[in-house]
């Protein structure tokens, strides 16, 4: 039995019920309202919202790849917009309800219907997807696609967001695909390295991929330096994802920093074509030359044939980009024996009246060095002139094994020339222990070592900075700040002097003469050596020299790899290519000419 409690306060029923229904009331008609607008946004704005339908995105902003110019300020890389066209497929496959939408409207204004049939609705969208379909098929032959090779992208990607469908195109092609305005279909901005002087500077520069990235060269080598960094923004796009605003930067693009390198484009055309044309007329396999500033050790010039175009590099081999002048070695031959003159006199252990007997054959243990010719006796002069092996195997032998190697070495043979070029090569260069006569005697003629093309010029620096040994380099500067010395000034002068006998009617290259200049130089002809030892019929011709002799300004090597059309000798076939490179590298610096007899000729002609 329970008994009330007579102080308990009496709930009045009748009020909570009122507020409880009240409250359900306003619940009721909250969710009513919003039902209501539901539906009369769904139904009946439906084209209006999808119409107008829009949303906020982030995106890329590419950015700008630096420029890369000659000492000039003339551009050898440049960077221009290039749109790339992508696909997303999994928008691809899909009915864009806002299209579709838009056509039965306008189907409906077209029959003067209020309301479209379910049959009406499947012959609409029958319609949308035929109309996509041709668009699909038009932008294949805008694109240069082969037929059906979107369907492939599409099956190959399906699970993917994002293919490309071609890069790097036409600005004004890049358009047209915009104006099909087909959902999940966009175009990307970026930018396509355009190289102005195609295959002049190919070799250096090298060239990027699709991604913009350097592969060879150059561009390889400097990427960290050229390549910026990409910027981000966010964009409003509409129902076919185009960008139709931006609405803010997140961050904007880097650009690279532009790379200014020590090449004179105007110096770089005329090797290139002065090589191109010795390789050809000789029916060479192959040639390098380099040009290098005989006070800075800047180099001005560097070619190679065959050379190729970096602007259309389609199925390009590596034989062909490879830069010979930086990578490839040979045999230096007789170009190396004015290097052995200067070694002995800064030794002591000549001096330039010495005579040497040289009468076409001379025994070093059980082997022998030959000449091309009984030259007789010859002084120290005579025996650069006439390229005496046999009188400078004789110096050579005079020579303490160290002391010899180590003049080489102090030379930078055996060492990479560290101009920053991806891949240069270090050459060879034999130890001194354990050598035997005969091996200083074949090094002093330029056989048992190799270098490159950029080693030997820089070799050549020591003679013409009277004794100064400079670094190379391929970026523009005012002076070397690791230039050494490695012969005296007295040294380099006198073997210089003697040099200048190889330019006349009585020394080995008659025809690196230039008109108004004293020239210094070596002619070298080097055996090649294959898998079974010399080859008896395969040469690179040779020459390296210097002008002017008095004051050195260039320095020029020229190597022509197996010149096959009769004349073989460095004296005939890479002396004529040094004598216009030279000439026409000089007139362009405007270096004065030294050679007193010509002076009076020459003013006369300017006048």
């Amino acid at each position: 039995m329970q008994i009330s409690n007579p102080n308990r306060p009496r709930i009045h029923t009748e009020n909570f019920s009122g507020r409880r229904r009240f409250l359900l009331g306003f619940i009721m008609s909250c969710m009513v309202v919003l039902v209501g607008r539901a539906i009369h946004l769904q139904v009946f704005k439906k084209d209006f919202l999808q119409e107008r339908s829009r949303y906020v995105d982030t995106v890329s902003i590419s950015s700008y790849r630096g420029n890369i110019e000659d000492r000039n300020g003339e551009a050898l890389a440049i960077s221009s917009p290039a749109p790339s066209v992508t696909i997303n497929p999994k928008e691809i496959v899909k009915d864009d309800e806002s299209v579709v939408t838009q056509m039965e409207k306008k189907f409906r204004a077209d029959n003067h219907l209020e309301k479209l049939s379910e049959n009406d609705k499947q012959a609409v969208l029958r319609l949308y997807r035929q109309e996509k379909q041709e668009k699909l098929a038009h932008l294949e032959t805008m694109l240069g696609l082969s037929k059906g090779k979107i369907k492939d992208v599409l099956d190959e990607k399906k699970d993917k967001g994002f293919a490309y469908l071609a890069k790097k195109i036409n600005p004004g092609l890049a358009e047209q695909v915009k104006e099909l305005k087909l959902a999940g279909v966009d175009v990307l901005r970026e930018f396509k390295r355009f190289y102005p002087s195609g295959e002049i500077t190919a070799h250096l520069l090298g060239f990027t991929n699709a991604e913009d990235v350097g592969q060879v060269g150059l561009e390889k080598s400097y990427e960290t330096v050229l390549k910026g960094a990409d910027g981000k923004k966010r964009v409003i796009k509409d129902g076919l994802h185009q960008v139709i605003a931006d609405v803010e930067n997140i961050s904007s693009p880097i650009p690279g920093k532009k790379l200014e390198l020590s090449i004179d484009q105007r110096i770089q055309y005329l090797a290139f074509r002065e090589l191109q044309n010795a390789v050809n007329v000789n029916k060479a396999k192959a040639g390098a030359l380099v040009v290098l500033d005989a006070k800075t050790g800047e180099i001005l010039a560097a070619v190679n044939q065959p050379s190729f175009n970096p602007n259309a590099k389609n199925d390009l081999k590596e034989i062909l980009y490879r830069n010979r002048a930086f990578t490839e070695v040979f045999e230096p031959g007789s170009t190396v024996k004015p290097f052995v003159v200067a070694a002995a006199l800064d030794g002591n252990y000549i001096r330039p009246g010495d005579l040497f007997v040289t009468d076409g054959v001379f025994a070093v243990g059980s082997n022998l060095v030959k000449d091309t010719h009984n030259y007789g006796t010859l002084n120290v002069e005579g025996v650069i002139k006439k390229s005496s092996n046999i009188g400078v195997a004789k110096m050579a032998l005079k020579m303490p094994v160290d002391y010899f190697c180590g003049r080489y070495r102090n030379l930078g043979f055996g060492e990479s020339p560290a101009t920053g070029f991806p891949g240069e090569a270090s050459g060879r260069m034999p130890s001194g222990k354990r050598m035997r006569d005969f091996d200083r005697a074949i090094l002093s003629y330029g056989y048992g070592l190799n270098m490159s093309a950029i080693q030997l010029a820089r070799s050549y620096t020591a003679l013409a900075d009277d004794g100064i040994l400079h670094s190379v380099s391929l970026l523009k500067r005012d002076e070397d700040v690791d230039a050494r010395r490695v012969f005296s000034e007295k040294t380099a002068r006198k073997v210089r002097t003697m040099m200048e006998s190889v330019i006349t009617k009585e020394g080995t290259a008659y025809e690196a003469r230039v008109e108004g200049y004293r020239v210094a130089g070596k002619t070298g002809t080097a055996k090649k050596a294959g898998a079974h030892g010399y080859s008896p019929n395969s040469y690179f011709a040779l020459f390296a020299g210097l002008a002017p002799a008095s004051n050195p300004r260039l320095v020029i090597v020229v190597m022509i790899d197996e010149p096959s059309a009769g004349q073989y000798y460095g004296g005939l076939v890479s002396a004529p290519v040094f004598s216009k490179v030279m000439a026409g590298s000089l007139r362009l610096l405007g270096v004065t000419p030294d050679q007193e007899n010509t002076m009076p000729i020459l003013l006369a002609k300017k006048n």
